[in-house]
Formats: structure tokens, C-alpha cells, sequence
């Protein structure tokens, strides 16, 4: 679902920064060569989560569904120089694929791979994160937050991807639909936990920006 005409989704793009010749050509072999490259972070939402990054200047962060490595790299840019950028996928077909674009980047020592589930890999972390993308299974939104949060200081911004889920969020509910409820349950969590403070942009398919109070 588009939530803007293509006109106008199009001039967005052409007067934001250009999409860096890594990524463009990532995002080419993801849509030739990968399943479901919708899922790919794509242009206009790399580049978001490039700036935001390089505002928050973050010594460790956490991203949480790598897929083929583009938002790991967007967010890479904001790193610190001796940061490190912790990416965990669950589908091990795709880690060398996010390698071979690692290592042509200038964060290649900076970007530790993890492959398994993330509910069993974050507790096992020993390091407080200052940046968190959300980005995985929808159904374990919550217990991802969860889970990350206790990584967290005042201060930390953890974002939220899909949280709009092509619309669904305001359309009758499918009873059998376990993904839209889940996100119907957390977006309204998000608002109302005083843990942080929230904001939902309407950005792509909707990234929640929280701030750790």
C-alpha cells in the first residue's frame, strides 16, 4: 500500500540525499536475486535512518532483522570510530550476502553479524545501545522491546519499522491476522509506556521513533 501518490513519493527522493552507489547496487542484486525484496529498507528510508543516526552519533547499536544488510550499512554511517553495529538475522542463507557488502564498506570491522533468534542473542549482549532498529517477525515486536530495553540508558532512541503494516493497522481486523493485532497492541503500548517518549511517522510502511527517558 502507498500511502503517498507516486508523484509525490518521487519528488521526496529527488530532493533528498542521493542513495550511495553501495547501496543502490545492494538494493539491485536484493531485488533480482532474494525473496520478498520488498522487504529491503529501501532509498528514502535509508537515508532517514542515516541521518538519524549520525544526530544520535551512536557508540553501539542494535538492529534487530538484517535481511540483505541495507539499513545496517544506513545505519553504520553514524557511527562512532571506535562503535560497533550489532545486526541480528535469523535466516543464515543471507550472511554472506551481508557480508560481501560489509566488507566493501568502511564498516567492515565495525559490524558484528549474529544469526539465530534474537530473543536468545540480546540477553547475551553485554553492551548498552544508544540506537535500536526493530525490524523482524511482528508478532515478537513487544518481546523484542522488552529485551532491548534493559540495553538501554536515558538518552537511547529505539526505532520501530512496519508499524503501519500497508494500512492494516486502521482497517477491520482479520481474527486470524496475528501480525496486524500484534502491532495494533504495540503501537498503542508504545503511546501510552512512560518509559519513553514516542512519535509514529508516517515514513515508508511507519517507523516509531522512541527515546529512552
Amino acid at each position: 500500500m502507498h500511502f503517498l501518490s507516486s508523484t509525490l513519493e518521487n519528488y521526496l527522493v529527488a530532493n533528498s540525499e542521493d542513495e550511495p552507489a553501495l547501496l543502490a547496487e545492494l538494493s539491485r542484486e536484493t531485488h533480482l536475486k532474494v525473496v520478498r525484496p520488498r522487504m529491503i529498507t529501501g532509498h528514502f528510508q535509508g537515508r532517514v535512518l542515516s541521518l538519524l543516526s549520525k544526530i544520535i552519533a551512536p557508540k553501539n547499536i542494535l538492529e534487530i532483522g538484517t535481511y540483505t544488510g541495507y539499513s545496517a550499512l544506513c545505519l553504520a554511517e553514524g557511527l562512532q570510530n571506535d562503535g560497533q553495529l550489532h545486526t541480528i538475522e535469523v535466516n543464515e542463507e543471507l550472511y554472506d550476502m551481508q557480508r560481501r557488502y560489509f566488507e566493501r564498506s568502511g564498516y567492515a570491522t565495525q559490524i558484528i553479524q549474529h544469526t539465530g533468534d534474537a530473543l536468545t542473542i540480546i540477553p547475551e549482549l553485554d553492551f548498552t545501545f544508544d540506537l535500536v532498529f526493530i525490524d523482524a517477525h511482528k508478532v515478537e515486536y513487544d518481546a523484542y522491546f522488552e529485551a532491548v530495553i534493559q540495553k538501554t540508558k536515558p538518552g537511547s532512541v529505539i526505532l520501530s519499522d512496519n508499524v503501519l503494516w500497508s494500512g492494516k493497522v486502521v482497517e477491520p481486523l482479520d481474527p486470524s491476522d496475528k501480525a496486524t493485532a500484534s502491532l495494533l497492541a504495540y503501537n498503542e503500548k508504545l503511546k501510552n509506556d512512560p518509559r519513553v517518549e514516542t512519535v509514529l511517522l508516517p515514513i515508508r510502511d511507519g517507523l516509531t521513533l522512541c527515546r529512552v527517558k
